[in-house]
């Protein structure tokens, strides 16, 4: 498994995006949550990933982009927790709910404790 980011893995595409708004379904642990849509898109990737940090949370745009970098950095490296079990494409985006800037080691765990609760839910599905 290669720990990159690549093109390919990242989420841009307009009409993902507000069709994962619309129907993706969601986890949460604090300060992040994760929405969720399994879909067809053209990537190689099993997963396509955004970040975003809201402006009401966070006033300054050099904060808003130190905390998304953070937030790329912590999936880049455990990502492949999110894709150990998984067979179809999905599109994530995660999204930082608080107003405070936390450390890595946090966002490292609320990005493991969301993997977990990810997996759980794709297996109880795939069984039902």
């Amino acid at each position: 498994m290669r720990f990159t980011l690549g093109k390919d893995e990242k989420l841009k595409s307009k009409k993902a995006i507000e069709q994962l708004f619309a129907e993706g379904s969601r986890i949460k642990s604090f300060p992040l949550q994760l929405i969720y849509l399994k879909t067809t898109h053209h990537s190689e990737a099993l997963v396509q990933a955004g970040f975003t940090v809201p402006k009401r949370a966070v006033k300054l745009a050099v904060d808003r982009n130190r905390i998304k970098r953070i937030m790329r950095e912590v999936y880049r490296k455990n990502k492949h927790l999110f894709s150990e079990n998984l067979k179809e494409h999905y599109v994530f985006m995660f999204i930082y709910m608080t107003n405070k800037e936390l450390k890595h080691d946090d966002l490292e765990l609320s990005i493991k404790n969301i993997s977990e609760k990810f997996s759980t839910k794709i297996t109880n599905n795939e069984q039902s």
